[in-house]
C-alpha cells in the first residue's frame, strides 16, 4: 500500500513508468516523507531511534494517506530489520500464528522481525492480547497502524508496551511538495490553472495517497486547455467525507458543534453541523444534542432556545431531509446567536448532590399536607402561609428542613432573560429577610 512519497525515481520498463504513480513516489530515506518532520527530524521519536539504532514497538496514529505504511517500511530498512506486513482486516489468529513462528526461526538465526499491522484496531481484544508475549520477548518489534483513537481502540496492556506516535494530517505544503513530485515523474506540468492547482490540493484533504490518484487521474486524460476550479470539479469525482459514525470521527465532531455553540460562534457551528450531515449524520442525533445543548447552555438566559430546537425537531420529522434540514440550521443558528448560561446546569449538579447528602431530612410540617386527624394533630399544616393572601402573593416562608441551612443552588447569569430573573430573586431575598425577620422579633 503506497502512503508518502519520495523524491522522484522512474522505474521504466521500455520507457514506460510501472506502477501507480503513488507507488512509483515511494519514499527511499525516512527524510524524503513529507508533512511529518515533527517524527522523522533529528528531534522527533522516529528520527531518536534511528539515530540510535535501537527501534521500540509503536503504534501510528494518524488520518489515511498519511504515511504509516511507508514510514514502518523505512523504519525496518533504517535499523536492519526483516520487514513483515499484515493488514487486521485480512487476516485471522492462523495468519498470525505463521507470523510469530517465523519470526521467532529468523531470531534463532540472529534476524529480528519488524511486523507492521495495518488497521491493528480492527483486532478484537483477544487477538491483541496475542501479540503481547512476542512483544516482551522480543521476537517481533510491532509497528501499528490505526486511523481510530488507541485510547478507545486498543487494549491497555498492549499500549503500554508501545509507545503512541501521531501522524499529523498533511498540510497545503506537504500536498504541494507531493503534486510538485508528481508532475517531475511524468516530466509535465498538470494541464491546471493556479485557482485549480489550489482546489485539487484543497480537495484531498490530507490525504497524499488521494492527491495523488488525482494526478494521475489527470495525467491520463488528453485535456487540450488548462482546467479551471469549474471544469477540475467537473471532471474529478468528488472526495466523500471521511467520517465513521461509530468511531472518534463522530465524537470529535460532535463535540466541536457543541464547543462552536457555547463559543457563540454561528460559522463554526454551521460548519461543523454541514460536516456531520453531509457525511451521512443521523439528523436526529444532532437534535438530540441541540436539545440538550438549549438547557444545558442556554437555559433560562434565553427559554425559547429549547422550543425552538424542539420544534426543529417536529418540523424535521415532518419534512424529512433535505427539506427538514433547514429547520435544524435554524436552531443551530439559534443557540450560537442566543444569550448563554449553565446556571440551571450547575444547580441541577449541586441539588443532585445535596440530595444524596440529606436525602433523608424532613420538610418542614408546614408545608405538609395532613390528609388525616393524626397527622394535623402532630402539627402537619399548621400555621401555612398562602403565598396567594399576601399583598404581593409572597409570603417569605421557609421551605427547608429544619436541620439544613437554606442552599443557593441557582445562580442567574446577569444575561439576557436571566437577568430579570436575577433581579426577580433579589427582590425576594430582600423580602424574604425582612418578613422572617419581623416572625423571629415576635
Amino acid at each position: 500500500m503506497a502512503d508518502l512519497f519520495a523524491e522522484p525515481r522512474a522505474e521504466e520498463v521500455e520507457g514506460v513508468p510501472s506502477g501507480p504513480l503513488a507507488d512509483r513516489l515511494r519514499p527511499r530515506r525516512l527524510e524524503d516523507v513529507v508533512g511529518q518532520e515533527h517524527l522523522t527530524g533529528p528531534e522527533g521519536a522516529i528520527g531518536r531511534m534511528v539515530a540510535a539504532g535501537k527501534l521500540s514497538s509503536i503504534i501510528l496514529w494518524g488520518p489515511p494517506g498519511t504515511g504509516k505504511t511507508t514510514i514502518a517500511r523505512l523504519l525496518a530498512d533504517a535499523v536492519g530489520l526483516r520487514f513483515v506486513a499484515i493488514s487486521a482486516v485480512f487476516s485471522g489468529v492462523a495468519d498470525l500464528k505463521k507470523v510469530f513462528a517465523e519470526a521467532r526461526e529468523y531470531a534463532r538465526m540472529g534476524q529480528r522481525t519488524l511486523l507492521f499491522v495495518d488497521e491493528i484496531h480492527r483486532f478484537n481484544r483477544a487477538q491483541q492480547d496475542g501479540f503481547l508475549p512476542y512483544v516482551e520477548d522480543g521476537t517481533v518489534v510491532l509497528i501499528g497502524a490505526t486511523t481510530e483513537n488507541p485510547s478507545f481502540e486498543l487494549n491497555a496492556a498492549l499500549l503500554s508496551r508501545a509507545q503512541v506516535l501521531i501522524l499529523n494530517r498533511l498540510d497545503s505544503r506537504a500536498l504541494g511538495q507531493l503534486l510538485e513530485r508528481g508532475e517531475a515523474e511524468m516530466d509535465r506540468a498538470l494541464p491546471l490553472t493556479p485557482a485549480a492547482l489550489e482546489a485539487l490540493i484543497a480537495s484531498a484533504d490530507g490525504d497524499g495517497r488521494f492527491l495523488l490518484n488525482q494526478v494521475e487521474t489527470l495525467f491520463s486524460i488528453d485535456i487540450p486547455a488548462p482546467l479551471d476550479p469549474a471544469g477540475l470539479a467537473a471532471l474529478l469525482h468528488r472526495r466523500v467525507a471521511v467520517y465513521d459514525k461509530d468511531r472518534e470521527g463522530h465524537y470529535n465532531l460532535i463535540s466541536a458543534l457543541h464547543k462552536s455553540l457555547r463559543g457563540s460562534d454561528p460559522q463554526a457551528a454551521l460548519y461543523y453541523l454541514a460536516r456531520m450531515l453531509v457525511a451521512g449524520e443521523e439528523p436526529l442525533y444532532v437534535l438530540r444534542r441541540l436539545v440538550r445543548f438549549a438547557s444545558e447552555d442556554v437555559g433560562l438566559a434565553d427559554p425559547q432556545a429549547l422550543v425552538q430546537c424542539l420544534a426543529a425537531k417536529d418540523a424535521y420529522d415532518f419534512l424529512g431531509s433535505p427539506e427538514g434540514e433547514l429547520a435544524i440550521v435554524q436552531a443551530c443558528l439559534y443557540l450560537a446567536t442566543a444569550p448563554k448560561s449553565n446556571a440551571a446546569y450547575s444547580a441541577q449538579k449541586a441539588a443532585w448532590r445535596s440530595a444524596r447528602e440529606t436525602g433523608s431530612l424532613m420538610p418542614p410540617k408546614n408545608i405538609l399536607n395532613a390528609p388525616t386527624r393524626l397527622m394535623k394533630d402532630i402539627g402537619y399544616g399548621k400555621n401555612y402561609a398562602y403565598d396567594h393572601d399576601a399583598d404581593d402573593a409572597f409570603s417569605g416562608d421557609n421551605y427547608w428542613p429544619e436541620d439544613m441551612i437554606a442552599q443557593n443552588f441557582y445562580a442567574p447569569v446577569p444575561r439576557g432573560f436571566e437577568a430579570k430573573i436575577a433581579e426577580r430573586l433579589a427582590h425576594w431575598d430582600k423580602l424574604r429577610g425582612e418578613r422572617q425577620g419581623v416572625q423571629n422579633d415576635g
